[in-house]
């Protein structure tokens, strides 16, 4: 039986019995050795508690879809080194103005400064499973910890709200920084060796800039190498299929110097890449993407099937592909 089979029955057998509510979410949690309260006279963790421990530990391949700023949020998450953008929470959550930025020092999620400000990072060790109510976990801690507290860690589990509950929608305004001098609240002393940390981690920082023209696109330089790493939106196979229609026309590059080298997969979204010439600053790019974007809305819209040739090209695509978590 495959692992499919395998959730599918235990969750069948664990949602069956002699009445009693057999939704998994309407059944109390009890401690995992008594009777599960629907009726089954199964111990609960063999039982409902078996099922709630199986939807706890699915990963969530797609943490931040519905949000309008997807790619931006995944952009931060996954690329880009240094970056902050202002939100703001629903009222339900007091309409509280937040900055969500790529990291913060000693990879804290979350930080209430003393002067009140709350920020949340992206870039955390998780060992959780759904990004968005990491997050979301983390900036609620913040907004109940006593100003000038770092939240270091936070419990996760399968319930609980996410950021997609938590944030008021709307467009993500992406700030790109050079180092990380944003750690810092207005009033942080600045001490010589406080500079120098954040002189030393601005060094290591990948020099990133986010085009104005597309969405959620970064050029970056590496070393004397430069790209484009583009987060999008659309449904893998279409995208695929565009780029394999562009690759097998000879338009997938950007502007002259440039390469199409394949796309990797980071939370759910695909994410083209480019190689540069290496004198190509991120301005030269601008009037090129939107160019392409346009070829790219083009080719998606064909109904027709692949050509033996766009075939081919689709596969050199797909076997150029890496994810990332």
């Amino acid at each position: 039986m495959g692992k499919k089979a395998r959730l599918k029955a235990t969750a069948g057998a664990a949602s069956g019995g002699s009445g009693g509510a057999t939704d998994a979410g309407s059944v109390p949690v009890v401690g995992l050795r008594e009777a599960c309260p629907c009726g089954s006279g199964k111990r609960y963790k063999a039982c409902h508690g078996r099922v709630a421990r199986l939807a706890e530990s699915q990963l969530v391949t797609r943490p931040f879809e519905g949000l309008t700023g997807e790619c931006d949020l995944v952009a931060m998450r996954e690329i880009v080194p240094s970056a902050t953008a202002q939100v703001t929470t629903t009222a339900e959550y007091g309409s509280r103005p937040v900055t969500v930025v790529t990291v913060l020092p000693m990879a804290w999620p979350a930080v209430h400064r003393a002067d009140g400000t709350l920020l949340v990072a992206l870039q955390t060790m998780s060992d959780g499973v759904d990004a968005s109510r990491d997050a979301a976990a983390a900036l609620l801690a913040a907004i109940e910890a006593e100003p000038g507290s770092p939240i270091e860690s936070v419990a996760r589990s399968g319930a609980g709200p996410r950021l997609q509950d938590v944030l008021a929608d709307g467009p993500l305004e992406v700030v790109v920084h050079d180092g990380f001098d944003f750690w810092l609240g207005a009033d942080a002393e600045i001490t010589p060796e406080v500079r120098a940390s954040m002189d030393q981690a601005g060094a290591a920082a990948v020099p990133t800039a986010r085009l104005t023209g597309v969405e959620a696109a970064y050029w970056c330089a590496i070393g004397e190498r430069r790209h484009l790493r583009w987060a999008m939106p659309h449904p893998e196979e279409q995208l695929l299929d565009g780029l394999a229609r562009l690759h097998a026309a000879g338009e997938s590059a950007l502007l002259e110097g440039s390469r199409y080298v394949g796309a990797f997969r980071a939370d759910g979204l695909m994410v083209p890449v480019w190689d540069l010439a290496a004198d190509t600053d991120a301005a030269d790019v601008e009037k090129p993407a939107a160019a392409f974007a346009e070829r790219l809305a083009a080719a998606m819209a064909v109904a027709e099937p692949l050509t033996a040739l766009e075939r081919r090209a689709r596969a050199g695509v797909v076997s150029r592909q890496l994810t990332l978590r």
